[in-house]
């Protein structure tokens, strides 16, 4: 049975402008072939056992040319698998996209279309850059810059003078001088508003806006590089006034997230949101216990709390409870306990209230706070990681507690990103990377190395600081243990920085 082929405009780059309907054909995907500019973000949206087929292009260079994606289109949708093909910005905009379909339906292969956000469109919106204004310009062209190689550009540059609508120009940063004098030689006003755009609707966007006829020179004084898109209209006068994505507090800076990838969303999330390049490399995995005997051995016990020390220990304690033929009801007659608002937050999804969350969201707080909640023989049940520490369990019995310590999960050293990483903190491309626990700081320097510079580790508490410490100097702490916090101390540290 032939498969179907789905073409998915992947946008510009950044997940957040992915639509709901390509996020959907990629959740559903047997395979993806994807090129150059795909997002890494978006890339992460592939299920695991889909075959992933990098067809990346780049300027003047196919690796796989196109025929060959042709066929390999075809090839996978006759293997019955459920394809994808995953394009940068929209499919039917220079994309080629029209050629594919030609070939699937020849081929008699079924295929669909998703369209996605073009960069001609999303990196003026991000640079400030209205593409249509009342009172500049009622009209928007979209020209293709890049010429096939060894060929000169074949643009009518007097029709689009003609137009006095908004130009906006793909591919053409190579052709950047081509442009510029075929629109000056055409008749267009040597200071009218133009802007390039590299990275567009990136949280490593920049951007020149000039006149037409300093245009090329700035661009090249700025350094800027492919990929790249030029604006040219009187709407480019509105780029300083409009501009709300340069301000935003952490734009040009590229973060990595080492959570794991279940957790990641929340602290990425509100990264991008504060124009940050977030790369989401989880270091560590949580691989629940498949032997459920220490915790049916604890049940036979009393216990005045059950105490939870992560967001991941919440679902493992309900999937291990299954396992045993009981669910949450086995922790009637307990307190619950959580070490932060994650934590409470998880139990909540299974409807419980924590009884007890400390000030400050780490252990040594949780055990103060257990110790003064509970009489000196009273007892905790700890659900938590293999690889939890022992201060917590310690500082417990000191006071005469009596603990009672399951191993639901172990936290395990993965990072698929590591080449991605190494690559980046070579080329001096990461400013900034999160540790949210010891296991992140361990699994980052595992996949790593501790011989990386050029990054300052952001903590989200002491424990995770220390540990940081050991392998790196420049490490800052948030103030306390919450992601809100770390988000603020990354921003503190900018602005001490500028």
């Amino acid at each position: 049975m032939t498969g179907t082929v789905t073409l998915v405009g992947a946008g510009p780059g950044d997940k957040g402008l992915l639509t709901t309907a390509g996020a959907q054909a990629i959740a559903r995907a047997d395979a993806v072939v994807y090129d150059r500019l795909v997002g890494e973000d978006i890339l992460d949206l592939i299920p695991p056992h889909a075959e992933k087929i990098s067809v990346g292009k780049e300027n003047n260079h196919h690796p796989v040319p196109q025929p060959e994606i042709n066929e390999i289109l075809v090839r996978l949708a006759q293997e019955g698998k459920n394809v994808v093909r995953l394009k940068g910005g929209d499919c039917f905009l220079f994309g080629r996209g029209g050629e594919e379909c030609e070939h699937l339906l020849q081929n008699g292969v079924p295929f669909r279309v998703i369209p996605g956000v073009t960069s001609a469109l999303a990196a003026p919106a991000f640079a400030g850059i209205p593409v249509t204004h009342r009172d500049f310009t009622s009209s928007v062209h979209i020209i293709t810059a890049h010429a096939r190689a060894g060929k000169p550009l074949t643009i009518d540059f007097d029709s689009l003078v003609r137009l006095n609508g908004t130009l906006v120009f793909l591919m053409g940063l190579t052709a950047l001088e081509q442009v510029t004098d075929g629109l000056l030689r055409a008749g267009m006003q040597l200071d009218m508003p133009a802007a390039v755009i590299e990275n567009g609707a990136r949280g490593t966007q920049r951007k020149v806006v000039s006149v037409l006829s300093q245009l090329a020179a700035n661009v090249r004084a700025a350094g800027l590089q492919s990929p790249a898109l030029i604006i040219v209209g009187r709407v480019c006068s509105l780029s300083d006034a409009l501009d709300w994505f340069t301000p935003l507090p952490l734009h040009g800076k590229t973060i990595a997230v080492t959570r794991p990838k279940a957790r990641a969303g929340t602290l990425a999330d509100k990264l991008r949101a504060r124009g940050a390049n977030v790369i989401e490399a989880p270091c560590i995995e949580t691989v629940e216990r498949e032997d459920t005997q220490p915790l049916a051995d604890a049940l036979q016990q009393p216990h005045d709390w059950a105490v939870f020390t992560s967001p991941a220990g919440v679902p493992a304690a309900v999937h291990a409870l299954r396992r045993l033929g009981r669910d949450l009801r086995a922790l009637y007659g307990m307190q619950i306990a959580a070490i932060g608002k994650g934590t409470a937050a998880a139990l909540a999804a299974y409807g419980l209230t924590a009884d007890l969350v400390p000030t400050q969201y780490d252990g040594e707080h949780l055990a103060d706070a257990l110790i003064g909640a509970m009489p000196q023989d009273g007892s905790a049940l700890l659900l938590r990681a293999m690889q939890g520490g022992q201060m917590l369990p310690e500082k417990l019995a000191r006071a005469g507690i009596r603990v009672t310590d399951v191993p639901l999960y172990d936290t395990v050293h993965r990072c698929d990103k590591a080449d991605v990483l190494r690559g980046l903190l070579a080329d001096g491309k990461i400013d900034a990377v999160t540790f949210t626990s010891v296991s992140t700081v361990e699994g980052f320097v595992e996949a790593i190395g501790a011989d990386c510079t050029g990054f300052t580790a952001f903590c989200i508490g002491e424990q995770t600081a220390s540990a940081a410490k050991r392998y790196y100097n420049n490490v800052k702490i948030a103030k306390n243990a919450t992601i809100d916090d770390l988000v603020t101390c990354i921003e503190e540290e900018r602005n001490n920085v500028q």
